[in-house]
């Protein structure tokens, strides 16, 4: 797997990630407009959970760019983007089993919610966050899991209504396996490190 890495780090590969990543989070932050239209203010933050995750890469990216790192921000990206990436694609499938169908939107959104999971993790050897800010990463995702299933902001899929108690029983277990996976990939002594050159 080692010779993806640098594939990885190539200028050209980070610069069309960017492209795209931009992309998907100005589509996203679209998608919930609606949703955004009648939250609270207090809330507006938590509401566009993937839209945010890619925004957070976005900026790992340039800082990847400069041949830096900012390693708060690649903490919060790393849970993040496999949270809400996992999340988006069971509750697309959970979509399916309870329609019997699923639009191409939903296929899409499969489709690039995987992706988002799996970017986030590939370039996890590049990344230099230490315990704090896996600390302060964890507050903001358990908390926004508060927000999302106690203050009910979390994104709305109608036909799922009767389902809200176990995809926040879920949702919180997610992001505790995403914290822990964020652990393993960057933290855990003896770990495969790599440098932006």
């Amino acid at each position: 797997m080692s010779w993806i890495y640098p594939l990885l780090a190539n200028r050209s590969i980070l610069k069309l990630l960017l492209v795209v990543n931009i992309a998907g989070t100005v589509y996203g932050y679209y998608w919930y407009g609606w949703q955004l239209e009648d939250t609270p203010g207090i809330f507006l933050a938590f509401v566009p959970d993937s839209p945010t995750a890619s925004l957070f890469f976005v900026f790992v990216l340039i800082a990847f760019l400069m041949r830096k790192n900012w390693p708060l921000i690649e903490a919060l990206a790393i849970v993040t983007l496999f949270k809400y990436g996992i999340w988006a694609v069971v509750m697309n499938m959970l979509v399916f089993l309870v329609q019997g169908e699923l639009d191409w939107i939903g296929v899409m959104l499969i489709g690039s919610h995987l992706a988002m999971a799996v970017q986030g993790l590939l370039y996890a050897p590049f990344y230099r966050f230490k315990w704090w800010h896996l600390l302060v990463t964890a507050v903001w995702t358990l908390h926004n899991d508060v927000i999302d299933y106690v203050f009910f902001m979390m994104p709305r899929y109608h036909m799922l209504n009767d389902y809200n108690q176990i995809i926040g029983y879920f949702t919180f277990w997610l992001s505790v396996f995403s914290i822990a996976l964020a652990y393993y990939f960057v933290l855990r002594p003896n770990r495969y490190t790599l440098e932006i050159k």
